[in-house]
């Protein structure tokens, strides 16, 4: 527990300043990073391909959140032809293993593709929050989108520990309570409207409250399954963490796994409308 409060406090210093005061080239580097990590750390927990393998993918990791920061065609563009290379090369190695040494299971080359495609995909929503309208405001919207993610997962679980009595609500995480899994809720949709307001009273910022509160409800929602999604895929495979890079907390996956939906979920939402 020391570990982990010692690791939050320093860690989330570093991207709230990284969020609101580094070139967004800077920040697309540090989401690369995350996206290349959470691939490597996935695929050693789950799959068992050749190690060439595991680079391709990890490379189509790293190039999809630069494409995005070019703007969206281009992030589209970039994703496509780095879905189009991995495929090639996965199903390419699947094929020769197949013909010679042994085989290499259809649902390991799909673990591939989503680890180096799908999910870098969604994770560089951030990138495109980034430069979403005027500088400040995709800022602000990438600091909604990690606050949303990390104040729910505090939420839920001190919400869990102080009030939860009806535990089990689902198998994959059995200390999981329904006290706890509202309490995320609630803590989702303040901290949308908190935000709000300290955007339009200290920073000036013309503030709508429905679309805030509808950015925290469905922010809160798609961060407590994207927290379940990726403990299933612990349990399936009977890890406790996908790595330890980052200590008291396990890896990059472990804790960047709620962000997953969050991201793109956020960029979607204003993209149909503006909370500020």
């Amino acid at each position: 527990m020391v570990k982990r409060v010692l690791v939050g406090v320093v860690f989330l210093p570093l991207i709230i300043l990284l969020v609101l005061f580094a070139p967004q080239w800077a920040f697309a580097c540090f989401v690369a990073l995350i996206t290349s990590c959470a691939c490597w750390e996935l695929l050693h927990a789950t799959a068992k391909l050749p190690q060439g393998v595991y680079f391709c993918a990890c490379a189509a990791a790293v190039v999809i959140p630069f494409g995005f920061l070019l703007g969206v065609d281009t992030g589209v563009l970039v994703l496509g032809f780095a879905a189009l290379g991995l495929g090639l090369v996965s199903f390419g190695v699947a094929i020769h293993a197949y013909d010679s040494a042994g085989s290499i299971p259809y649902e390991d080359v799909t673990k591939c593709l989503f680890a180096g495609i799908l999910m870098p995909a969604l994770l560089s929503a951030l990138v495109g929050l980034m430069g979403y309208g005027s500088e400040g405001h995709g800022r602000m919207y990438v600091m909604l989108t990690i606050g949303l993610a990390f104040l729910t997962d505090a939420g839920a679980y001190f919400a869990g520990v102080l009030l939860g009595r009806h535990r089990g609500i689902t198998r994959v995480s059995p200390n999981k309570s329904a006290e706890g899994y509202v309490g995320g809720l609630v803590t989702g949709v303040l901290f949308s409207v908190v935000f709000g307001l300290v955007l339009q009273l200290a920073m000036g910022f013309t503030v709508h409250y429905l679309p805030m509160i509808v950015y925290g409800l469905a922010g809160a929602l798609v961060t407590e399954d994207g927290d379940q999604s990726f403990s299933l895929i612990k349990r399936e495979y009977g890890i406790k963490d996908y790595g330890k890079l980052l200590p008291g907390h396990g890896g990059m996956m472990d804790r960047f796994d709620s962000m997953v939906f969050c991201a793109p979920t956020i960029l979607l939402l204003s993209s149909c409308f503006s909370g500020f």
